[in-house]
């Protein structure tokens, strides 16, 4: 059986000349390890990737001044926010919903969306104390709000 083997685009640092923005290129600015990225559409999306730590300054000139990942360039226009990038992905691109259909499910994923922010930032902050300590409390708001609930069709 062959193998897949993904190849990434290279990650652009500080001293990275920027991408020729609103060319008519659809682009997903991201980090390789931005946990609110995901991968997908590559035939018509394409990955930007870059160092967070080694951020390039057009970045923040150009794209987000505030320097977040993700952000999405289409049709001579940038979208920042999570939410805002899912729908817009849904109403402007072919293939399998990335957002519920169901209001319920819908109002729950925007809530667990909002709160990637403080997992994500309890998380990366346990990396200098005890994990445990100071992680309990992200995961148990995940637990709770996960118990008993089916979003973005996995059950």
């Amino acid at each position: 059986m062959a193998s897949v083997h993904e190849i990434r685009p290279p990650i652009l640092s500080g001293t990275s000349e920027p991408p020729p923005i609103f060319d008519g290129t659809t682009r997903l600015y991201i980090t390789y390890s931005c946990p609110f990225a995901q991968r997908g559409l590559q035939e018509k999306i394409k990955l930007v990737p870059f160092d967070l730590q080694n951020m390039p300054s057009w970045y923040k000139e150009k794209v987000h001044p505030e320097g977040k990942v993700p952000s999405l360039e289409h049709d001579g226009k940038i979208l920042v926010e999570s939410i805002d990038l899912i729908k817009y992905i849904d109403a402007n691109f072919e293939g399998p919903s990335l957002y519920p259909n169901d209001p319920a499910k819908k109002e729950f994923g925007e809530e667990l969306i909002k709160y990637v922010d403080t997992f994500t930032k309890d998380t990366f902050g346990s990396f200098k104390g005890d994990p445990v300590t100071k992680t309990s409390s992200a995961y148990d708001y995940l637990e709770n709000a996960l118990g008993g609930h089916c979003i973005y069709h996995i059950c």
